[in-house]
């Protein structure tokens, strides 16, 4: 439920109307993995949503477990190309010498400061020491303890939610842009996706590397991907990790 309190939260900050919207944060020493890098590519944390005539969401099963599948795919695919050795975990008792439960205890770490970032990096709530400063989270020893066990140099956590407007919902918002005829505009929020997605360094626990990305209409019809389909589960993957950005420090080296 936090979770999702915080999804929609992240949708307030959407504009009006329909738009798609990325923004990274980095350590500021951070420079993204290249060469022979070793990464752990943890179990999507996916949730697909109906949204009622009301706006309430509807979780659904089947929509869920597709969309995860098509999202470790996609993911399965943009690696491939990237060089560095690379395990995509499809559940969680894939990783050899770690117990799935020690993987549970990770995963839902990561969603607790996940979750902070986001408030505190996106939505203006900001920390008094951490203004400024990159991103400073840390997921501490449990995720140092993962890489001591298996060799990996970086973990990539990815979250993502898509809410579908069910045809009721489509229904009023057409009504609602119908109102403004006759001067009572009332349109009313659709189809939306919120994403993030987080690269922790299993030599430290340190998150390097965070991006948000959100999507929202309130036009009828308008979905700006749709992770059901394998189509819109690659484009939500590529506008997330298409392109990492240095750090402060790094850009700044870069371009001296």
């Amino acid at each position: 439920m936090r979770r999702l309190g915080l999804a929609f939260a992240l949708a307030l900050v959407v504009p009006l109307s329909a738009c798609v919207q990325t923004r990274q944060f980095a350590d500021v020493d951070f420079a993204p993995p290249r060469g022979d890098y070793r990464l752990l590519v943890m179990r999507p944390d996916v949730t697909v949503n109906s949204l009622t005539m009301g706006g309430l969401p509807e979780a659904r099963a089947d929509w869920t477990e597709q969309a995860r599948a098509n999202i470790i795919a996609a993911l399965r695919t943009q690696q491939a190309t990237r060089g560095g050795k690379t395990q995509i975990l499809a559940r969680r008792n894939e990783l050899p010498g770690v117990n799935e439960e020690t993987v549970a205890d990770l995963e839902r770490l990561h969603a607790a400061v996940g979750n902070s970032i986001a408030m505190h990096k996106y939505m203006g709530a900001y920390l008094p020491t951490k203004r400024g400063k990159g991103i400073e989270y840390t997921l501490g020893e449990d995720a140092v303890q993962i890489g001591r066990k298996t060799g990996y140099e970086y973990a990539l956590f990815l979250y993502a939610q898509d809410n579908i407007a069910s045809t009721g919902r489509t229904a009023m918002q057409v009504l609602g842009i119908a109102g403004c005829a006759i001067g009572f505009c009332a349109p009313s929020g659709g189809s939306s996706q919120m994403a993030y997605a987080s690269l922790v360094d299993l030599r430290t626990g340190e998150v390097v590397w965070f991006n948000v990305l959100q999507t929202g209409s309130q036009l009828p019809g308008v979905r700006f991907g749709d992770i059901r389909s394998p189509d819109g589960a690659a484009q939500m993957v590529d506008r997330l990790l298409d392109r990492m950005k240095p750090g402060r420090l790094q850009r700044r080296m870069q371009g001296s």
